[in-house]
């Protein structure tokens, strides 16, 4: 696949490095709300997020923030119910994805946003209470 096409939901669903995931989403109005599931969907991790070369290092740090760049990832996503179900969503920037890994384990990714292209930069929460 080009890297310039974004694949579509029946590939990603049918893609057998798809990995299940359930998406949340912040309550509207309460940041101490409980989240929102809003559904599950399969994701695919394309790699590790690559800035864009024209920018410098004050854009580079801004968009960290003090995070490690190596947490940052590149990912699709597909809902697992069509556009013509109830259940259908499309992930936003600030959802979390709860993605079940190969070996089985959730991983906690936040989503920062959404690309030109349909990707997303994805940022791979550690557990701090290990």
């Amino acid at each position: 696949m080009p890297a310039t096409q974004t694949p579509s939901r029946d590939s990603i669903l049918a893609n057998p490095d798809a990995l299940s995931c359930t998406i949340y989403r912040a309550h509207e109005t309460d940041p101490d709300g409980e989240e929102r599931d809003m559904g599950d969907a399969r994701v695919i991790i394309t790699g590790q997020f690559e800035p864009p070369q024209e920018w410098d290092a004050k854009a580079r740090t801004d968009y960290f923030d003090g995070m490690p760049e190596d947490a940052f990832f590149t990912a699709v996503f597909a809902s697992e119910h069509g556009s013509d179900s109830k259940g259908y969503f499309t992930v936003d920037a600030d959802d979390y994805a709860a993605v079940t890994e190969q070996d089985g384990t959730i991983s906690m990714f936040y989503v920062c946003e959404r690309l030109d292209d349909d990707t997303y930069v994805l940022l791979r929460e550690e557990d701090d209470e290990e």
